[in-house]
């Protein structure tokens, strides 16, 4: 293994500057901790960093007393991707149920107060929005995760977003530009492609691209996504044509540009994360996203020397990487002088529940009876594989609610083709409140909800996803999200209280 020389050569530091690594624990490494002293200028959180608030805050004042302006960035959508609050789900409501609300001043009250928690703890640059257009509604990874499928609403909604989160002193970065909607494959595990072309590129997936330019987004992600359209031959990460020719000179973009996660199988296994570090910081990435699977010093190690190696072979030029380390010390300067700022607006920490609530779509069927008051039902959960943008440790569903709310409840969860009728099984006598996300897609899925709704039509369906398929069962509820709040919002309607 090479080691970064010692010292602070204007090299390896700016090298160092342009990576925003993860690393384990809930406490800093002495590895980290002297990479920040050698140049290292950002760090990226993931939920295996957070154990509270209060650690949180810990981690970061650890962090900054080694570099008072330090950019920590965390993955905090809300709604169903969610890092502060991981192990329990989050307490708002993601990009599709603020879609659905279509109140832009709500979105923005959503996003300040999400911003308001993480500058107390000390986060200050957040990689949300999504502003993908949901253009295609198998999407395996985007989903729930966007505002919807209308490029107008996803373009006022990402302002109001931008607007939100950096009003409170929280840097936004929009992504996945140019746009993740439209696409059949998750770049976690391959290149998705999107053939469309550049009249459908400007006016759906750019649109709300120009309205977080136009809102001051401080940063925006790049997608490791091919589009012919704009360049036949590498993904927009590395794609010259598409960060500076696009992005910068096109749209007039002048912040900080930020790789998405280099690790991801659409980069590493196909240019490999050193080269392709080196392409994407030449092509006018500003930021290397890694952490989410590689957390370790020497991760930090080979790309820092394989960016030294390509300026003193010719391969970068010496300008683009000072250029692309001074935006990310230009935005850290930003995130100093804008922390503990929250546009002076008092917080609210019910604004996610009442966003919650006012996303949900309720359908009753003519016959329609609640159950008995106090009387337990079994809460069946039809669970798909979650994305890793997602992860599987977040708890999902209406059954804890529920639970409480009507004790004796039980709740299991099924998959597969005999799921309907081990549901059943497990129910007995009581009421079936059957919970899917995103049953258009998965056919064994809607196949347990008609074995189902077939014994039992009083059963109540939960749709948890993306709200594509018929509403049917006794009452339907679309909660546009899974997050925690939009379980507690559905159980709310299904009790009657």
């Amino acid at each position: 293994m090479t080691t970064l020389a010692h010292g602070t050569d204007t090299l390896t530091r700016d090298a160092l500057t342009v990576l925003q690594p993860g690393f384990p624990g809930t406490t800093a490494p002495d590895w980290l901790l002297r990479r920040v002293g050698e140049g290292l200028a950002s760090v990226g959180l993931f939920g295996r960093n957070i154990a509270s608030a209060e650690q949180l805050a810990a981690l970061t004042a650890q962090l900054r007393s080694e570099r008072d302006d330090i950019l920590v960035a965390i993955d905090e959508e809300g709604g169903d991707v969610t890092r502060l609050e991981v192990r329990t789900g989050s307490s708002f409501p993601g990009n599709h149920a603020l879609g659905a609300v279509d109140d832009t001043d709500l979105t923005r009250a959503v996003a300040l107060e999400l911003g308001r928690r993480l500058a107390e703890c000390g986060v200050n640059l957040n990689w949300a929005p999504s502003a993908d257009v949901n253009a295609n509604a198998g999407n395996p990874v985007i989903g729930v995760r966007s505002f919807g499928a209308d490029p107008d609403l996803v373009a006022r909604h990402t302002a109001a977003y931008v607007s939100g989160l950096q009003s409170a002193g929280v840097a936004a970065c929009t992504k996945h530009f140019p746009g993740h909607g439209d696409t059949a494959v998750d770049s976690h595990h391959d290149l998705p492609r999107i053939d469309v072309g550049l009249d459908v590129l400007h006016s759906r997936d750019l649109a709300p691209f120009r309205a977080a330019i136009a809102a001051g987004s401080r940063a925006v992600m790049s997608a490791h996504i091919l589009v012919p359209a704009l360049d036949t031959e590498r993904p927009a990460t590395l794609s010259r044509r598409i960060l500076t020719g696009l992005l910068r000179e096109e749209l007039g973009y002048d912040g900080l540009i930020v790789t998405d996660g280099m690790e991801m199988q659409a980069i590493s296994a196909t240019y490999g994360i050193e080269r392709g570090s080196v392409l994407a910081i030449a092509a006018g990435a500003d930021a290397i996203c890694v952490g989410g699977g590689l957390a370790d010093d020497e991760t930090v190690v080979q790309l820092s020397d394989a960016l030294v190696a390509a300026v003193r072979s010719g391969e970068l030029a010496e300008e683009r990487l000072a250029d692309a380390a001074a935006r990310v010390r230009s935005l850290a300067a930003w995130t100093s002088g804008a922390a503990g700022t929250s546009g002076g607006v008092p917080a609210d920490p019910e604004i996610g529940l009442v966003a919650a609530r006012r996303a949900l779509t309720v359908t009753r069927s003519a016959g329609y009876a609640p159950s008995a008051a106090g009387a337990p039902v079994h809460v069946a959960a039809f669970s798909p594989v979650a994305n890793i943008a997602v992860g599987d440790e977040t708890p999902w569903g209406v059954a804890a609610e529920l639970e409480r709310l009507l004790p004796g409840t039980t709740t299991g969860s099924y998959t597969g083709a005999d799921a309907g009728a081990a549901a059943l099984a497990a129910a007995g006598e009581r009421r079936v409140i059957a919970v899917v996300r995103d049953e258009h897609r998965h056919g064994w899925m809607a196949a347990a909800v008609d074995t189902l709704l077939a014994a039992r039509p009083d059963t109540v369906v939960v749709e948890m996803g993306v709200p594509q398929a018929t509403p049917r069962g006794a009452l339907y509820i679309a909660t546009h999200g899974a997050a925690r709040v939009c379980g507690t919002a559905a159980a709310e309607v299904i009790v009657g209280v």
